[in-house]
């Protein structure tokens, strides 16, 4: 058999559907750690800013003085904003008694996690949009046009059957739910990066988690 005859079997079919299959999940469970990450970083960062204010008795002000340092440090990144950071402090405060919410807006991106911060009327309607974001893969625009649509409303009013509409070919989108700028912006690569680059620096937080849990876990390999 030749090296170059080109398959076109069932059996290749099914292999090459395998793959790309594995390949969408691994893009999605990397791109939902990085997320997470950034959560996680802007969570903290909203409590600090807020125990400051608290107990010292700072204004707003801390924020802007906070910005002005942070750029310094990482200039370019415009995830430390002031308005950024006041976001941080408002996104503790409204979710930090959540139950419900706290782990979801992990497993959304940042943009979408502000548009339904400030759109939403409660804590319920936040919770729709966000599990809806979550499993749907909804973009910034498309969120923005269910809660202008107000699905939630309808929703509970029993108009809408999300389940039995969403094609099944749409369901490796919610790797959008996680895919943000402010992803790149927090490793610090730039808006043209190459896939190399950001495996090494997803591959690097990697091992620096890995090594802070002890020797109970090993990385085997990126490309095992």
């Amino acid at each position: 058999m030749s090296d170059d005859k080109i398959i076109e079997s069932s059996e290749y079919k099914e292999f090459l559907k395998l793959i790309k299959e594995r390949i969408y999940k691994a893009q999605y469970e990397g791109l939902k750690q990085v997320n997470k990450e950034l959560i996680n970083l802007y969570w903290y960062i909203g409590k600090k800013i807020l125990e400051k204010q608290e107990i010292l008795g700072w204004g707003k002000s801390v924020v802007i003085n906070l910005a002005n340092d942070l750029q310094k440090e990482f200039p370019g990144m415009k995830g430390y904003s002031s308005s950024n950071l006041w976001r941080m402090r408002n996104f503790y405060v409204d979710y930090r008694e959540a139950e419900k919410l706290a782990p979801l807006v992990r497993e959304i991106s940042w943009t979408n996690n502000v548009i339904i911060m400030e759109k939403c009327k409660n804590n319920q309607e936040r919770e729709f949009y966000a599990g809806m974001t979550k499993k749907f893969g909804w973009t910034k625009d498309v969120l923005i046009h269910q809660i202008e649509n107000q699905s939630y409303e309808k929703y509970l009013l029993n108009q809408t059957n999300f389940d039995q509409t969403v094609p099944e070919k749409y369901r490796y989108q919610a790797k959008l739910a996680v895919k943000d700028e402010y992803t790149f912006d927090f490793l610090e690569l730039g808006n043209k990066h190459s896939e190399r680059e950001l495996e090494i620096v997803i591959l690097n937080n990697i091992r620096k988690f890995l090594i802070e849990l002890g020797g109970y876990f090993t990385f085997i390999g990126n490309q095992y």
